[in-house]
């Protein structure tokens, strides 16, 4: 072990250790006191440096590589994007074109019945799908998804619309215009 005057060595070098650090935070606090009235002086406030901060950090960012990857790589993405979303929008442009050029004088009002329209394969699917939305949604809003074929979800929105039609004012139609 130590010995008692080697114990009082220690004892009084702690003693002075612990005022060193007092007399250090004391002037420390002092310091930092100064450094915020210089910046109060400078027009210097929190939010300046933390813009500062802020700007340096994200300018450090973009000059890594991994930074200057993933932008190229993005940027090349979006341009590829760019292009197939070009490409779709010139197809479908140019299938809207076709689809016009093969009914000149022709409108789908003239060419086909309604029975015989509703018994059409991309009818037919079309009511499928509206059944299984008008299912789906009963089921989520709490409602039972038994009964309500097409026909009734057709007949009760004809229903709603002649009673809303019938609460509605009138406007007057142009000859040979339907109203929907």
């Amino acid at each position: 072990m130590i010995s008692e005057e080697e114990r009082e060595e220690l004892k009084t070098e702690l003693v002075k250790l612990e005022d060193e650090i007092t007399t250090l935070r004391q002037v420390l606090t002092a310091k930092e006191k100064h450094l915020v009235e210089i910046k109060q002086k400078l027009g210097m406030n929190l939010m300046n440096e933390l813009k500062q901060n802020f700007s340096k950090g994200w300018h450090e960012v973009q000059t890594t590589t991994a930074y200057k990857k993933t932008h190229e790589t993005l940027s090349h993405a979006g341009q590829k994007a760019t292009a197939a979303f070009s490409n779709v929008g010139t197809a479908i442009s140019k299938k809207f074109g076709d689809m016009r050029s093969h009914s000149i004088g022709y409108s789908i009002r003239h060419s086909i019945s309604m029975p015989a329209m509703r018994n059409s394969p991309t009818f037919k699917s079309f009511e499928e799908r509206v059944e299984t939305t008008v299912t789906s949604l009963k089921t989520k809003v709490g409602g039972t998804s038994s009964g309500g074929n097409f026909e009734e979800v057709l007949s009760s929105t004809a229903h709603a619309s002649a009673q809303s039609a019938a609460s509605a004012p009138r406007l007057p139609e142009k000859e040979g215009e339907l109203r929907c």
